[in-house]
């Protein structure tokens, strides 16, 4: 066991979103450069194994670990708590790396010295709404795995293949709209992601057949990293096609909510189609790759664990009543965001057209027998 022992802790490790991927290349480029990354997520699933083949240990809980950690890395609040909780003694830093996220809210305890925001957005949100002092803040960008996401051949003059690229695109958001503008444009569309059930391990072998991606945040890099030309696209909203005069602007917003300002509209989506430009989709993604190393976010990671620790050894030792309070801080702050959650999807709910038809099928005597009929046939069947 050689290096510093990271505990990074998380959410989720069943599913490919984001921060799910951000800790299998950060667990990986730990372990390549000497150190020894240990997950913990209370979620398992395909991810984790990967990591667990890969020599990386992975928890669902903290009674598993048998070593004390030299820092923690926490990704969501709650995760990260738990870890302190866990571990009294051992410094952290929280990585916040969304915007609107309830478990990215920064918590508050006093062996957390150092916060990170993925973006500009991200530290607007710590700085600006969470009080995070400036000298305890910085901001490290993401990045793509260069070595995985390997450059295209050449663009064609006008794109004939495009791809969106997100779990969250579905008959109910984007997919229509982006759709009907490619239709218009004489492009053919694919879609890959969790909200068609067609999710892929392994995009870089598919990036590479696709001229224009629509897609936001890490995949919208990855596509960049391949070669894609890549219009930003989401369900929360609609961007601009990435060019290379607006790329370190984008980039610095993590392509992400800030450039999704636009509606989802075809007439829209057409005209950011109508800009492609084969030959500066070419310089965006030369850019973009000189500047996007993913072994320097690692290392930017490994320095401030150094920091963190150093800093905390100097430091007198923290009072246990100040944890105590940090703790049962969280824990109140932790009911009233769920309550709070679960009463905002009891209305989405009650103001749902099916939820409405099923409480007026009482009003109709005959449609009522019809499915009462219905239900019976369906318990003998066994359905």
């Amino acid at each position: 066991m050689g290096g510093l022992k990271v505990l990074i802790a998380n959410a989720t490790l069943a599913s490919l979103t984001g921060t799910e991927t951000y800790v299998r290349d950060l667990a990986l480029g730990l372990l390549r450069k000497g150190h020894t990354p240990i997950v913990y997520a209370p979620e398992l699933g395909e991810l984790a194994g990967r990591l667990h083949a890969a020599t990386v240990p992975v928890v669902d809980d903290l009674c598993a670990v048998g070593v004390t950690p030299d820092v923690i890395h926490g990704n969501h609040n709650t995760e990260l708590m738990t870890a302190l909780l866990h571990f009294p003694g051992v410094p952290a830093v929280f990585f916040c790396h969304s915007w609107t996220d309830w478990v990215s809210s920064p918590p508050s305890h006093p062996r957390v010295l150092a916060y990170v925001a993925v973006d500009d957005t991200c530290r607007d949100r710590l700085l600006c709404e969470h009080s995070i002092p400036e000298e305890r803040l910085r901001v490290v960008l993401h990045a793509a795995d260069l070595e995985r996401f390997r450059p295209r051949g050449p663009l064609p003059a006008r794109p004939r293949r495009a791809l969106i690229f997100s779990n969250n695109a579905n008959k109910w958001t984007h997919l229509a709209a982006v759709r009907e503008a490619c239709s218009r444009a004489g492009i053919e569309l694919d879609v890959v992601g969790a909200g068609v059930d067609a999710q892929t391990s392994r995009p870089e072998s598919l990036l590479g057949n696709y001229d224009l991606v629509f897609a936001k945040a890490r995949c919208a890099q990855e596509a960049l990293a391949v070669g894609a030309a890549v219009i930003l696209c989401d369900a929360r909203g609609s961007g601009p096609l990435v060019t290379a005069n607006e790329l370190e602007k984008l980039r610095r917003l993590n392509f992400g909510i800030r450039a999704l300002g636009e509606k989802i509209d075809p007439d829209l989506l057409l005209r950011q189609i109508e800009r492609y430009d084969a030959a500066d989709a070419a310089e965006v993604s030369r850019r973009f790759r000189a500047g996007s190393d993913l072994g320097s976010v690692v290392d930017d990671a490994i320095a401030l664990y150094g920091e963190v620790i150093n800093e905390y050894r100097g430091l007198p030792p923290t009072d246990p009543l100040e944890e105590t309070r940090a703790a049962a801080g969280h824990l109140r702050w932790l009911t009233l965001t769920t309550r709070r959650k679960q009463a905002e999807c009891e209305a989405m709910l009650a103001n749902s057209l099916t939820l409405r038809l099923r409480n007026r099928v009482g009003e109709f005597p005959l449609a009522g027998k019809l499915l009462d009929r219905l239900a019976s046939l369906a318990r003998r069947s066994g359905v």
